[in-house]
């Protein structure tokens, strides 16, 4: 009978983790996936969790926060195996994490697969995480702008002002304000629970925790000097983000999503960014819309899942 055991990578493990053969540009683009995640500060070698069955890797899961924070809040690199092995790793990572204080947990299933995660059977990796006590918190879309590609026109209807001049307060009054009809999901289950100000807060906050310039974020004003439109192009460990987006109620109806698109797209390609990636919900059209003015390509669908610990 073989016996499965859950246990921290040893650091000859490190970073390559479960390999497959015949694949080397599948486990060479993990392997330097995780050694940013682990030089960032993204991850640590005690987060690394492997599953080894009869001194063979079967699997591994890494957990993974904001660098900076001591608190692992999602699950990157999950390679289940079988339905019991992935099952066994989940279990230990839900443990790990609650005991470094995590009180939920997330996870993102990118299709169709590709790089860095390689995120083969997904429809197993569905049913696996629902079985683990996950649900979706978002069914989005995946947006991604190239150097060599146009750069979208700026909107010269509004002027920018930014975090260095403005402060906090005037992002978290524009985003409370913008948060009055969002259909952004991940925005609706924070406002259920902390109210419309309190939502703004905190991503904003979050926001503040990214890689960035204080110039970078900017709130747009119209030709009767209103603020409507936000900005907050940031960079993640992987890649440089458009971030957040926001357009205050009394901006709606006149395209100024995409003019936030195209401002943050202008701020990152400007900062050297050679690919600038963006989400949104599925259901939310007018970002859809949004992205695809500004030249941006739908390269993925995002499933964000969600289990309290």
């Amino acid at each position: 009978m073989t016996v499965l055991k859950i246990r921290p990578a040893r650091p000859d493990e490190l970073p390559a983790l479960t390999t497959y053969p015949n694949d080397d540009v599948r486990n060479a683009a993990t392997a330097a996936y995780l050694k940013g995640l682990l030089d960032s500060g993204c991850t640590h070698p005690g987060w690394c969790l492997v599953a080894e069955r009869d001194g063979t890797l079967a699997g591994n899961v890494v957990l993974w926060t904001i660098p900076g924070r001591g608190v692992p809040m999602d699950i990157v690199l999950l390679e289940p195996g079988d339905a019991d092995t992935g099952t066994a790793l989940l279990e230990h990572a839900a443990g790990l994490a609650r005991s470094l204080g995590a009180v939920t947990q997330g996870h993102v299933l990118d299709m169709p697969s590709q790089a860095p995660q390689f995120q083969r059977d997904p429809h197993m990796r569905e049913q696996l995480l629902a079985d683990n006590g996950f649900s979706v918190a978002r069914d989005g879309c995946r947006f991604l702008w190239q150097a060599g590609e146009p750069l979208p026109a700026q909107d010269e209807r509004l002027h920018w002002r930014s975090l260095a001049e403005l402060g906090e307060e005037p992002f978290v009054d524009l985003l409370s304000d913008s948060f009055a009809d969002t259909r952004d999901s991940i925005f609706l289950a924070e406002i259920a629970e902390h109210g419309r100000r309190g939502a703004a807060e905190r991503t904003v906050a979050d926001m503040l925790e990214m890689d960035h310039q204080p110039d970078w974020y900017e709130i747009g004003y119209d030709a009767q000097d209103r603020p409507v439109a936000l900005s907050m192009p940031a960079r993640n460990p992987s890649a440089a983000v458009i971030g957040l987006v926001g357009v205050a109620t009394a901006g709606r109806g006149h395209g100024y999503a995409t003019a936030v698109v195209a401002r943050g797209t202008h701020v990152l390609a400007t900062n050297g960014a050679t690919e600038i990636r963006g989400d949104c919900d599925a259901s939310n059209i007018a970002m859809f819309k949004a992205f695809h003015r500004a030249g941006y390509r739908n390269f993925a669908n995002r499933k964000m899942f969600s289990r309290p610990l």
